[in-house]
């Protein structure tokens, strides 16, 4: 069959949804195609790797070390695929490729134009990445709303890819939303049809439109949406305001979305995961077990920071059938309550803001036998506390936070001392961790070997290695090479969950696959209520 292309717009405002929207039409397909997806952003950075998780939300770090917009964390555990850093489009990362054609000499003797070379560039970068994957499905999510000046160049490639492969062999899906203002309780259609309107200005005629909503859109919505838009009624999709991202394949399934997909781009046949889907997401919602899991990080200000930490707690929601009530400690402020809190996990992070307030927590929890996790600067503060409090190596510290520190039982890794540039200069993706036999994490992963993904600069000082052993510090994990130190525990005799990592297991979470450090952290904290 011929490659297909479908390709997400979005209109009225930003944060609808659209990566959620284009992984459940992905996860429809998926069982039975190949499905990649691409993400473009307009931003200039290269990638997201070195704005702030408040302004952005979580950068979601690839297994070839690319870090990339956390849309991509919904598309590998909606599609199951293992995505690569050439799938995400930056304009920074864009226009660094313009300019290195240009200096080579491939426009010799041509003025480079924003079209047709640039947009050119872009659709070429599509029909690549399709050709180089095999992929019998290319899903194409264009960030930002239709009339931003950012996403500009994408929306004129994305025509050219239409006239290029074929209008049969593309489907355009346009994203919008129907408020229902208070006081009036009546769903209004105006907004949609002004953003499809704008989009037909770019030449882009959507094939099927999917409104955000709180509630199930009318017969008469519908009809007004679809009259206006050149649309049959079945076009027109509600994008159900739900509890749990898990349930929108769901939702736009009974609507009959697969039969819409089916038809529009002259597939076959579909089979589905579905079923299996919605088995867990009612284990979920039966459970009648609940507990309390504190997160001590210092962005709660926005948990998007913490997106794929907060999907791998809800995938063990339904593994376990128990509801996790997460409990946010902002750990720059003073004082904290830990009161009723069954676990707690230290995110990653980076700079000295709140390192104390994470320390004294990591304290509380190894002194009072509270499961706890720590993920990458996590596993570093355990060593911090570790060394402070039952080494005595009074002023221990990471040389982050002191670099005149006395006892530097975190340091810089050897590599990344002369490094000046931040962008994409950091121990990124994936790495392969030897695991002790017999300990927790060796009988958590069920292996002798765990590969999970690093974003870091620091490391355990391999001159602390010794003493850090000697008084009790489990090293479960450690790189083939036997000096990074890459998972650390605490002996069952001693704590009943005491475990932290340099890596990020939430990243290669999934509903049907949770991360091992999580299953065994919910599973102690289970047994603690």
């Amino acid at each position: 069959m011929s490659r297909k292309y479908i390709v997400f717009t979005g209109g009225v405002l930003s944060g609808l949804g659209k990566g959620i929207a284009a992984a459940s039409i992905g996860n429809i397909l998926s069982p039975t195609y190949k499905v990649i997806p691409i993400k473009c952003d307009g931003y200039l950075n290269v990638d997201p790797g070195t704005m702030n998780p408040i302004e952005h939300g979580e950068v979601f770090v690839l297994d070839d070390g690319g870090e990339v917009d956390m849309d991509f964390g919904h598309y590998e555990r909606f599609l199951g695929v293992t995505c690569k850093f050439d799938w995400n489009l930056t304009m920074g990362k864009v226009f660094d490729r313009i300019r290195e054609k240009e200096r080579r000499g491939d426009y010799l003797g041509k003025t480079v134009q924003m079209i047709p070379h640039v947009s050119n560039f872009i659709r070429d970068h599509f029909l690549r990445v399709g050709e180089e994957t095999q992929a019998e499905v290319v899903l194409i999510e264009i960030g930002g709303t239709v009339g931003d000046m950012e996403n500009e160049l994408y929306i004129e490639a994305v025509k050219s890819l239409s006239r290029k492969v074929g209008r049969e062999n593309v489907l355009f899906v346009h994203l919008t939303y129907v408020p229902i203002p208070s006081g009036v309780h009546e769903q209004k259609s105006k907004p949609t049809q002004q953003s499809v309107s704008l989009l037909r200005q770019k030449g882009i005629e959507p094939d099927i439109i999917i409104a955000r909503c709180s509630e199930m859109l009318s017969d008469n919505i519908k009809n007004k949406i679809a009259v206006s838009c050149n649309l049959d009624k079945e076009d027109i999709l509600t994008g159900l305001d739900v509890d749990n991202i898990y349930k929108v394949p769901l939702v736009f399934e009974n609507q009959g979305m697969s039969k819409l997909l089916l038809k529009r781009l002259d597939l076959s046949s579909n089979t589905s995961l579905l079923p299996e889907w919605e088995r867990l997401i009612k284990q979920r919602e039966n459970a009648e077990k609940q507990i309390t899991i504190a997160i001590a990080g210092k962005y709660t200000q926005l948990e998007d920071s913490y997106a794929s930490i907060i999907e791998a707690l809800h995938h063990c929601e339904s593994l376990f059938s128990v509801k996790i009530k997460l409990k946010w400690i902002e750990t720059s402020e003073g004082s904290f309550d830990l009161r009723g809190i069954d676990g707690v996990i230290v995110p990653g992070g980076f700079g000295s803001r709140g390192v104390e307030g994470k320390i004294n927590i990591i304290k509380h929890c190894r002194e009072n036998k509270v499961p706890f996790l720590g993920l990458c600067y996590g596993l570093q503060l355990a060593v911090v506390e570790f060394a402070r409090n039952v080494c005595c190596l009074e002023g221990a510290n990471t040389t982050e936070v002191d670099p005149s520190c006395l006892y530097p039982v975190i340091d810089i890794l050897k590599e990344q001392k002369n490094i000046l540039d931040k962008g994409g200069t950091m121990r990124l993706g994936c790495y392969v961790a030897n695991l002790k036999s017999n300990t927790m994490v060796n009988s958590l992963y069920c292996s002798s070997e765990a590969l999970e993904r690093h974003r870091h600069r620091y490391e355990v000082n391999p001159e602390y290695h010794k003493i850090l052993q000697d008084h009790g510090l489990i090293f479960s994990g450690l790189s083939p090479d036997g000096t990074l130190v890459e998972f650390i525990e605490l002996s069952k005799e001693i704590h009943p969950y005491f475990v932290a990592t340099q890596a990020h297991p939430e990243l290669k979470s999934s509903l049907l696959n949770p991360a091992p450090l999580f299953k065994g952290l919910i599973e102690a904290s289970l047994k603690k209520r």
